[in-house]
């Protein structure tokens, strides 16, 4: 199974930001609350990092009831990451 790309990210704050939308980690981790999805990769420590290519991938997601989650797998074609009600969302998350 090829991992989810993250095929964009609003967050200019986060350190993985490139600040051209693009995400540098490696790969994230979505997290969240009942009915909500965070990117819980997201970290504003006022220092850039992660790869010097953009490749960010879905790692992992926490957000079982997520229609695109298989097991704990995402197999949306591509998430986008952006301000929602935490500072990074999973704009692409859906409910069952």
């Amino acid at each position: 199974m090829d991992l989810t790309n993250v095929a964009d990210c609003s967050v200019d704050t986060c350190s993985f930001n490139d600040h051209h939308h693009n995400c540098s980690a490696a790969a994230i981790t979505v997290g969240g609350g009942e009915n909500h999805a965070a990117c819980a990769t997201f970290v504003d420590i006022g220092t850039h990092g992660g790869l010097p290519k953009v490749l960010a991938t879905v790692g992992a997601c926490q957000r079982a009831e997520c229609t695109h989650n298989d097991h704990l797998l995402c197999n949306a074609p591509a998430v986008r990451v952006g301000p929602g009600a935490d500072n990074a969302d999973c704009l692409t998350y859906e409910h069952a």
